[in-house]
């Protein structure tokens, strides 16, 4: 069962060299790619099911013992997410091969997109499953460099802009996390998230407060949350459909994932957190009223994303089990249905030609399986019920009034507004895209990069991988039930981190 946790990491990296080494094959690299990331999905099941029956499952890397070994661990939490993620980047590259072939043809591959796509797969993977800070940081630097490659594929000047900036905040906050790292092995002799849960306490007060607010302000980066959030509605709107999907999706929730980690098992905090619970509510808030300032659809949507990682914020804010439960049910939700809304932008700008709201309209007529396809995701992103996103956000305002404090209650009122305000967004998509009349596509103002538009069609292999998402969001509301329960105890082994402690230092699986 161990050798299960090193499958995800490993895995993607050895078929990315071979996906280099086999690239003028281009079926083989497509082929090898869906088979891989198909492993991981029931790699991923079968952890969380262990996981969920038997506790955290260990692997000490060449049974070094912790704290002085690798460590990789997979307990609820980093096995839940490790599965929605899966499930996200299969059907993302299932678009990304339709897309491809139907711009390109299909003897035409492409040299280093599945490579560094399986590579970004394996930088998420390690995120969600190492044991010790260093290594996160490992995961980190793997998915960024990664990720530089995969924005400024066939670039333009628009792009190298916008890679510019995602790559000098990337570097920055790179060189801030490597320093916290030193500074918290200087202080405690370890970088083992298990062991620094028992280290770190016994730091002066001081310091244990200097060292927690690094940690927030180099993960808040990687989160995107305000005001350090400013890099990405510059960077992703600009990078092709399939790979903004899957940054939207995933990269920032890996950085809500190392703070809900660092924050729980590292740096305990014993009642509601209000610093925490500010910033949600100033994220929340920032973000909504950016997105309805947007006539580009893409950077809405990036402010949208930016405006929804405050919930996440919110949850880590109340700091108890049903805060945390909010937390990771609206990171499975987020996870899917973000991925989705960047997905359908794709499909939205190949018909429409452009991303400008004001260019377009009457798409319900012309492409209605498209106007579903947002419909339906739109909704859960706004909260209606009985979609994913009320679910989520209805834990979540349950842990802000079940918190009894005044700062609660603010934030529970911002998140309310900050849900009209995302269905007001939504509905403004939706009257200037889909509602009037039909309108001639633009012509591709770039034929010469990476994104092809204006081409008034979608090939059936995409339709169906962001129908697969939708699906699975339309799941997550279904099975609602099991999905909380899960979640309820992994959010009650964050706040009992002895459980996450005894597995690692005791060197194997413990419930």
């Amino acid at each position: 069962m161990t050798v299960l946790v090193a499958l995800p990491v490993l895995l993607p990296l050895a078929a990315a060299g071979l996906s280099l080494a086999l690239g003028r094959f281009a079926d083989v690299q497509r082929i090898l790619g869906l088979l891989v990331l198909g492993v991981i999905i029931a790699d991923a099941a079968v952890l969380l099911y262990a996981s969920d029956q038997s506790g955290p499952v260990v692997l000490q890397m060449g049974a070094w013992p912790a704290p002085f070994g690798i460590t990789l661990i997979a307990d609820r939490l980093s096995s839940l997410l490790l599965l929605v993620s899966s499930v996200v980047t299969f059907a993302v590259l299932i678009y990304s091969i339709g897309q491809r072939i139907t711009d390109y043809g299909r003897e035409r591959s492409s040299t280093t997109f599945h490579p560094m796509y399986l590579m970004l797969c394996a930088g998420v993977s390690l995120a969600y499953l190492t044991g010790d800070l260093f290594n996160l940081f490992v995961a980190f630097e793997i998915m960024l460099s990664s990720s530089y490659v995969l924005i400024t594929r066939r670039t333009t000047s628009t792009r190298v802009r916008a890679g510019m900036t995602y790559t000098i905040v990337s570097l920055a906050s790179s060189l801030l996390f490597i320093t916290m790292i030193a500074l918290v092995y200087a202080s405690t002799g370890t970088v083992n998230l298990a062991d620094l849960g028992t280290k770190v306490a016994d730091l002066p007060r001081g310091l244990q407060i200097a060292l927690a607010l690094l940690v927030v302000i180099v993960f808040g980066v990687k989160a995107a949350m305000v005001p350090l959030h400013f890099w990405l509605p510059d960077s992703y709107p600009t990078a092709p459909a399939p790979v903004t999907a899957v940054f939207a999706g995933l990269l920032t929730k890996v950085g809500i994932y190392a703070l809900i980690r660092t924050q729980t098992l590292v740096f305990s905090h014993a009642e509601t957190w209000d610093l925490m619970l500010g910033i949600a509510l100033i994220t929340m808030i920032v973000g909504a009223l950016g997105a309805l300032a947007q006539n580009d659809l893409n950077r809405l949507l990036s402010f949208l994303l930016v405006s929804h990682i405050g919930y996440m914020l919110f949850g880590l804010g109340v700091y108890n089990v049903v805060g945390l439960t909010g937390v990771i049910l609206y990171v499975v939700h987020h996870i899917t249905v973000q991925a989705t809304l960047f997905l359908v932008s794709g499909l939205i700008t190949r018909h429409s030609g452009t991303v400008a709201l004001t260019r377009m309209g009457g798409m319900a007529k012309a492409t209605p399986l498209i106007a579903v396809l947002f419909a339906l995701p739109a909704l859960s992103l706004a909260g209606v019920p009985p979609f994913s996103g009320f679910v989520a956000k209805l834990a979540l305002l349950q842990a802000g009034i079940g918190s009894g404090t005044i700062t609660g209650y603010a934030v529970t009122a911002g998140a309310v507004l900050t849900s009209l305000l995302s269905l007001y967004a939504m509905a403004r998509v939706w009257t200037r895209v889909f509602w009037g009349q039909v309108k001639a596509p633009a012509p591709d103002p770039d034929p010469t990069d990476e994104l092809v538009v204006g081409t008034a069609s979608s090939s059936r292999p995409m339709l169906a991988a962001t129908g697969v998402l939708v699906v699975s969001s339309l799941v997550i509301a279904l099975v609602a039930g099991p999905l909380g329960e899960v979640a309820g105890r992994a959010a009650g082994d964050l706040m009992h981190g002895e459980i996450y402690r005894a597995a690692v230092l005791g060197g194997g699986s413990r419930g």
